[in-house]
């Protein structure tokens, strides 16, 4: 049986229209994503916003209220956690592991960076609180990492983190995480 060689033409060329139309879409949905993509960090910090679900914590110091009342009826675990970013040459490590604070008071922790490169590092600690909703109980009034900071090659240094746990944080809440990552800051074109 011998197929026609205008069908087959015509075929070839509806095929040829139709994988046009498919590329078309196809790049459409591609630009599509791609805003999407972007606009997703605004959207995400408005859904944070209004439901404090973010485990952001401050990134200015809080003020200490002086007639918050210290719960001395109950206690919550506060674990501390440090990572840096691979290939920054840091050594980043909380003096303990978790203590156990009241909620209310000012606690205290220390963290020691070692510059361990034989080159200037700056960088900036970004802050995380888990469980998330313990965020907005987690007033952070001094931290190392609200600022950026300059480690000379071979440096170590001890940085304070003082804190308070409101009273206020859900009872249920018995254990919370403060998590620390180093990340290098990014350098300026000269």
């Amino acid at each position: 049986m011998e197929v026609s060689p205008v069908l087959t033409t015509v075929s070839a060329a509806d095929r040829q229209r139709s994988n046009k139309r498919m590329a078309i879409k196809l790049a459409f949905v591609s630009l599509f994503f791609v805003g999407f993509g972007f606009g997703m960090v605004p959207m995400y910090d408005v859904f944070c916003e209004l439901t404090g679900l973010n485990g952001k914590t401050n990134d200015v110091a809080a003020v200490a209220d002086k007639n918050t009342q210290i719960d001395l009826s109950r206690t919550v675990k506060v674990e501390f956690l440090s990572h840096s970013m691979p290939g920054v040459g840091l050594s980043f490590k909380p003096e303990q592991f978790s203590i156990r604070v009241h909620p209310g008071e000012i606690s205290h922790m220390n963290y020691t960076v070692t510059n361990t490169t034989d080159k200037v590092f700056v960088g900036q600690a970004v802050p995380s609180v888990t469980p998330a909703v313990a965020s907005l109980h987690f007033e952070k009034l001094e931290c190392f990492c609200f600022t950026q900071q300059t480690f000379q090659p071979g440096e170590t240094r001890t940085m304070p983190v003082v804190f308070v746990v409101n009273p206020k944080m859900d009872r249920d809440l018995g254990t919370v995480t403060l998590s620390y990552t180093f990340f290098e800051a990014v350098k300026a074109n000269s």
